[in-house]
């Protein structure tokens, strides 16, 4: 039988109502189809229960979910909290709905993630792009400054919203409070993509998060950085920049109507054991992520990415210094059972949470050690991923470009051509080409780089790239 973890009871009322369906399941004639029956499937569906019939009654008398949304808005800081069973993925899709109407611009950062990408085509929004600039030193995006940011909405008059992701997918880390600045000082809304910062603002080491430090929106996937299910996020806002009544709208629009109760407690708990522990879970967890980068620090030609700008739990390690490929590396890790969050020739990505231990950090640094200790070629000079490095060159808005008339070309002749896919390296799933783009020599090296640093180049049509869809 489900027991209370860590004793959230009564302090997470989705979690509650989880525990208490277990203790005294009923006889349901709703969905789920598996009617809590193990011996079916098996243990695969253990603990999936629905929100209607399941925590709450179909018609939601008891009003669970809207007061978990509650207490995760009071947590946060926000007016509003919408949970989702979607990830992050469909908060963007939901925030992207509620910004203005079709046709409209909106400043983008270029490190967001495909899932912003296809909400422009949602909404049928423009993207005015706000390009990274890289670190020559460890080829990694910096965040915009609010100089930039400001240029940009001097240049793009009328633009409804600014997009950003911060921290991106490697862990550096922007000024929320300038940028937040730049677009309200042309009154408009700043929504964060903070899918990999739910730990933000739990514990004095750590940035503050997006609303604290002044954004109008924050999503974040409490999957990421809290141990929450899988596809588990929330959508916070506040202010009068944003209509709720269009959030609402939104976050219905994409959102299932079977939503799984277990993802929902989860986000529920998570908050709780924030609340109740996330200080002293984080600053344990901090202590030991500050042992292991100064540990990895003192392998020669190893640059770990550190300091100010860098979120303290992200450890993104940066190769090609040390003449070691990523993927070997990544090899040994997998052969000792530990996978990463990414990894390519000359980067390795892994992602520490309050969940890991000194046992496990320690197997990690001795196995990175062990792998880099190998014969190797010569350092190489640093390249930045294929991710970082793209111009792109709007040609049609995002929605024009999915729904035209396309055809399939062979790669060099695309060159030219307005692109009617999204295509990404993945990790991190960054698009290097998206709809409505110009393909161009530098777009096809940059994919051509990205496989070559073994890379696998998702969502392509032809997932070989001999061929490219473009706009007839």
């Amino acid at each position: 039988m489900p027991t209370d973890p860590r004793g959230l009871r009564t302090d997470a009322p989705l979690l509650d109502a989880w525990l208490r369906f277990h203790e005294s399941p009923p006889t349901a004639y709703t969905i789920p189809g598996h009617k809590q029956r193990r011996d079916l499937v098996g243990d695969v569906i253990a603990g999936d229960v629905p929100l209607y019939a399941g925590l709450d009654t179909m018609k939601l008398t008891h009003g669970v979910l809207a007061e978990a949304q509650r207490r995760a808005a009071r947590a946060w800081g926000a007016d509003r909290c919408w949970f989702s069973v979607g990830g992050s993925t469909h908060a963007n899709q939901s925030v992207a709905l509620a910004l203005g109407r079709p046709g409209d611009r909106v400043v983008v950062s270029r490190t967001s993630h495909r899932s912003t990408m296809l909400a422009l085509v949602l909404a049928d929004l423009m993207p005015v792009w706000l390009p990274p600039s890289v670190d020559p030193m460890t080829g990694m995006p910096r965040p915009p400054s609010a100089r930039i940011l400001t240029d940009t909405l001097a240049a793009a008059p009328g633009s409804v919203a600014v997009l950003i992701v911060d921290p991106s997918y490697v862990g550096t880390t922007a000024v929320i409070g300038e940028l937040a600045g730049a677009a309200h000082d042309h009154g408009i809304p700043l929504v964060v993509d903070a899918a990999w910062a739910a730990h933000y603002g739990w514990h004095p080491a750590l940035p503050p998060h997006a609303l604290a430090a002044g954004a109008d929106a924050l999503v974040t996937s409490a999957h990421k950085a809290l141990p929450a299910w899988s596809q588990a996020a929330m959508l916070l806002a506040r202010g009068d920049r944003l209509d709720f009544d269009r959030l609402d709208a939104g976050v219905e629009a994409t959102h299932t109507t079977s939503p799984s109760g277990a993802i929902l407690a989860s986000i529920d708990a998570a908050r709780a054991l924030l609340e109740r522990e996330g200080s002293v879970l984080l600053g344990d967890t901090l202590r030991l992520v500050r042992d292991l980068r100064d540990r990895l620090a003192t392998i020669p030609g190893l640059v770990v990415l550190d300091g100010a700008g860098v979120d303290p739990l992200k450890v993104c390690l940066v190769l090609s210094g040390t003449g070691a490929d990523g993927n070997a590396v990544e090899a040994d890790l997998l052969a000792a059972g530990m996978p990463v969050e990414m990894a390519d020739r000359d980067t390795l990505v892994a992602m520490v949470t309050l969940a890991d231990d000194a046992a496990g950090l320690d197997r990690l640094a001795t196995t990175i050690e062990t792998s880099l200790a190998r014969p190797t070629g010569p350092p190489r000079p640093v390249l930045p991923a294929a991710a970082w490095q793209v111009a792109p060159e709007q040609v049609l808005s995002p929605r024009e470009a999915f729904f035209a008339d396309r055809v399939a070309v062979p790669l060099a002749a695309s060159v030219g051509r307005v692109s009617a896919e999204l295509i990404a390296p993945y990790p991190p799933g960054i698009p290097v080409l998206a709809p409505g783009e110009r393909i161009t020599e530098a777009v096809l090296e940059a994919l051509a780089g990205a496989r070559a640093a073994g890379s696998r180049i998702a969502y392509s049509a032809d997932p070989t790239l001999t061929t490219l869809r473009v706009v007839r």
